[in-house]
C-alpha cells in the first residue's frame, strides 16, 4: 500500500466480488483494522479459522499471516476497512500490538459504545473523501477510535491458562520498555536483563507472539519513529538517525534502506509527493 491511510467499506456487492476472487492467504506492509457493523467475517489468522458475527472488531498487525471473506447475513453486509502505515500513530500501533496478539478478533453487543466506533469511522470516511483530506484531523480521529476499541478489549478479557497469562504479561512489559528505551542504542541483552529472563527465552516469547525477533522489533519501533519523523518534521536525516541511537547518518541510512526498501530522504520525498 502506497497511502499512509486508507479507509473503505465492504457492501453486499463487495462480499460477492471477493467471494469469486482468488483471495489465498497473505500478509501485508500496513496495520488492518475491521469493523463490521452488519454481516459475517470468515477470519483466518494464527493459522485458526474462525466466523464471527457482527458487530465485532479486528485488528491484523502487519506481518501477520491472514485472509478475510466477508458474508453477508441476513441480506446485510456493512464493514468498515481501515488501513494505516505504523508510523501514521506510532505508539498507539504499539500499545494494539500487546491488546490484540492473543485474539485478533473481538465480538461486541449492539451499544452506544459501538455505535460510536460507527460514528467516527463516518466521520472519518467523510474527511477521507475531501479533495485535500487533513491527516492530523484523521490521525486524531483514528487514535480516539482505537482508544475505545482497547477499551473494549480489556472488558472482554477472558482468563486464560498460566503460562499464557505469563507469557503475555512479559510480551506486555517488553512493550513498555521498548516504548522508554528504543531511542537508546540497547540490545537484546539490555532488556532481556530488565525482565530478569535469558535473551533465548524473550525471542522465543516474541517470535510465538508477532513472529518477530527481539532485534527485528527493536529496529521496527526505530523506523516507525524513523518514518513518523520524516514525514512530520524537517529534521535532517543525520539529526533523526541520531535521535534513534544512531551515531553515523551512513549506517542509519543502510538500515533504514534494508528496512523500508528506500532511503530515508526518497522516503520522504514520496510521502511528501502522497500528501500534497
Amino acid at each position: 500500500m502506497k497511502e499512509i491511510f486508507k479507509i473503505f467499506k465492504l457492501t453486499v456487492e463487495d462480499a460477492d466480488k471477493i467471494q469469486r476472487s482468488d483471495n489465498n492467504p497473505h500478509n501485508h506492509d500496513f496495520e488492518e483494522l475491521i469493523i463490521g457493523k452488519e454481516g459475517q467475517l470468515e477470519h483466518f489468522i494464527d493459522f485458526r479459522s474462525q466466523t464471527i458475527e457482527a458487530p465485532f472488531v479486528s485488528f491484523v498487525t502487519q506481518g501477520k499471516v491472514h485472509r478475510i471473506r466477508p458474508l453477508p447475513k441476513d441480506g446485510k453486509c456493512n464493514i468498515w476497512v481501515l488501513r494505516f502505515k505504523s508510523e501514521f500513530i506510532p505508539q498507539t500501533t504499539f500499545q494494539l500490538y500487546s491488546s490484540f496478539h492473543n485474539n485478533a478478533d473481538l465480538y461486541l453487543q449492539h451499544t452506544t459504545c459501538f455505535d460510536r466506533l460507527d460514528i467516527i469511522c463516518g466521520i472519518i470516511h467523510q474527511e477521507y473523501e475531501q479533495p485535500s483530506p487533513d491527516l492530523p484531523v484523521m490521525r486524531e480521529l483514528l487514535s480516539a477510535l482505537l482508544t475505545i476499541v482497547e477499551s473494549e478489549k480489556k472488558k472482554h478479557a477472558q482468563p486464560d491458562d498460566e503460562f499464557r497469562k505469563t507469557q503475555s504479561a512479559t510480551f506486555k512489559n517488553f512493550l513498555l520498555l521498548l516504548e522508554e528505551h528504543y531511542k537508546k542504542p540497547e540490545g537484546v541483552s539490555f532488556y532481556a536483563e530488565k525482565l530478569f529472563m535469558s535473551s533465548r527465552n524473550l525471542n522465543l516469547i516474541c517470535q510465538e507472539i508477532v513472529h518477530q525477533s527481539i532485534s527485528e522489533m527493536i529496529e521496527t519501533r526505530k523506523l516507525t519513529e524513523a518514518k513518523n519523523l520524516l514525514i512530520t518534521t524537517k529534521m535532517a536525516i543525520a539529526e533523526i538517525g541520531y535521535e534513534l541511537g544512531y551515531k553515523e547518518k551512513t549506517y542509519f541510512t543502510h538500515v533504514f534502506k534494508r528496512k523500508a526498501g528506500v532511503t530515508p530522504s526518497e522516503f520522504r520525498e514520496e510521502m511528501s509527493r502522497l500528501i500534497s
